[in-house]
């Protein structure tokens, strides 16, 4: 995982915008030119003409189109990502199923976060204001600007698993039943690698919110699904909670349980988002220590902002045991950092540990 690029001071982050159309150029272009740490490098209309110019405007991070003659953007992030690791790259997509299929490709060759083509607002202004509003925190998550305020920055935690505050479970490996886990940027390739390491019979359900819209959440289940032998889905509402089922939140709606005679059953809605996000991975997290309380494990990710810190402080107050991500390892250290920073995590670990953790509590 590359580490947050420190930005000198006096200096911008500089973004090479890729994409074949005229009007998408400079409509990225004009969006960023506002904004005061941020400088465009360059631009280029597709994916090979990118790779020629990266050394000659050595730019931090790159916005890319998916869609592009000569070089698609799939193509293009492959091959950044071998000849320039460092560079950040954001994709452009579309709220389509093919838009939402290639994203989740583009993801898995090593692009680092995404964002969705501006919609017809009708006027220049208002699609300038959204695209920046999505764009720019994508692009800043991953730089730390030299003489700006400083955020709270902790010693960064190993990557082993380590005990905090010698925390301990609250009830015994047999008796936990059920896994949470919440995760954003960075998430469909962690997810990647974690879920085949859960074995065929793993004797409980795991709950999923990525922060994703409609169609993706779709669409990385399905890729999820080829990788192991638990039946992966995108949850519907009613769906039963069962051992060995691995439950994805939809894009655009909250993943809450509830009881429904000896049934746990999902239960999906489109109320207010929280920490910006819908699905929130708060909810889902409130929601499985009122059914589970001490016998959930719950898990958070890599991901920008701390959306599930305040459902971890209600697992934890019910005795569940939880496990951040250490910041080696992540994406971004805002989720699993914010989690790790109050105090809250159990376990701090490397992505490639999770699992393990997870299946010590599970004794399997």
């Amino acid at each position: 995982m590359n580490p947050r690029k420190t930005i000198p001071k006096g200096s911008k982050i500089r973004v090479l915008v890729v994409d074949d159309s005229v009007v998408i150029r400079r409509l990225v272009t004009q969006a960023l030119e506002e904004v005061p740490d941020i400088e465009i490098a360059g631009s280029a209309a597709n994916g090979k003409i990118a790779l020629q110019r990266i050394p000659q405007v050595n730019p931090d991070a790159i916005t890319l189109d998916i869609e592009m003659p000569e070089m698609n953007g799939i193509e293009a992030v492959r091959e950044i990502k071998k000849a320039y690791p460092q560079v950040r790259v954001i994709m452009f997509s579309t709220l389509t199923q093919r838009g939402a299929s290639s994203t989740i490709e583009a993801l898995s060759h090593g692009a680092d976060d995404y964002v969705t083509k501006a919609s017809n607002y009708g006027s220049l202004d208002k699609s300038m204001t959204s695209l920046r509003d999505e764009l720019v925190p994508k692009i800043k998550q991953f730089f730390v600007l030299a003489g700006a305020a400083p955020a709270v920055a902790p010693p960064r935690p190993p990557s082993v698993p380590r005990l905090v505050n010698g925390s301990r479970p609250t009830v015994g490996a047999h008796a936990r039943k059920a896994v949470v886990i919440g995760v954003s940027t960075g998430g469909p390739v962690a997810l990647s690698r974690i879920v085949p390491m859960f074995p065929h019979d793993f004797p409980a359900p795991i709950l999923i919110v990525q922060h994703m819209p409609p169609m993706f959440t779709r669409m990385l289940a399905e890729r999820l699904q080829t990788q192991t032998k638990l039946r992966v889905t995108e949850a519907v509402e009613g769906d039963v909670v069962t051992p060995g089922r691995i439950l994805i939140a939809p894009g655009d709606y909250h993943m809450k349980l509830r009881r429904l005679g000896t049934d746990i059953r999902v239960q999906l809605d489109q109320g207010p988002q929280e920490n910006s996000c819908r699905p929130a991975v708060d909810v889902l997290f409130r929601s499985a220590a009122e059914i589970w309380g001490p016998a959930a494990v719950g898990a958070v990710l890599t991901g920008m902002g701390q959306d599930g810190l305040r459902g971890v402080e209600t697992l934890k107050a019910q005795g569940a045991y939880i496990i951040a991500q250490d910041e080696v390892t992540s994406v971004v250290w805002g989720m699993p950092g914010a989690v790790a920073n109050a105090g809250l995590a159990d376990t701090v670990t490397g992505l490639d540990s999770v699992v393990g953790v997870i299946r010590n509590q599970f004794m399997v």
